[in-house]
Parts: structure tokens; sequence; C-alpha cells
């Protein structure tokens, strides 16, 4: 990648990875109950990798 970027393609980029955080850790605990010990990043919605899915941002 280009090492200045284009304002508006670094917001889609900052986007994009914002998506792929863990979710909350207390969703799990809302979800599962308190017994329950799952990783947060299950309940992320969108789960991509740089390396395999291309964002085409």
């Amino acid at each position: 990648m280009a090492r200045y970027k284009h304002p508006s393609r670094k917001q889609r980029l900052v986007k994009l990875n914002k998506r792929t955080r863990w979710a909350p850790f207390w969703t799990v605990m809302k979800i599962y109950g308190k017994g329950r010990r799952i990783h947060p990043g299950r309940h992320t919605k969108v789960k991509r990798s740089w390396r395999r899915t291309k964002t085409k941002a």
C-alpha cells in the first residue's frame, strides 16, 4: 500500500478495522450467564483477517 494514504481511503480502512475487533467482554455474561467462559471474539459480527480476505477499500 502507498506510504501516503488519501484521507477518504484511510477513513474506510479505519472503519473496516473497527469492525473486526472483539465484542466487549460483558456480552458473554449477558448472553450465556456468569458460569460460561467463551471468547468475546465469537460475538464479533465481521470476522476478517488481513491475510485471508481482502477488503477492496
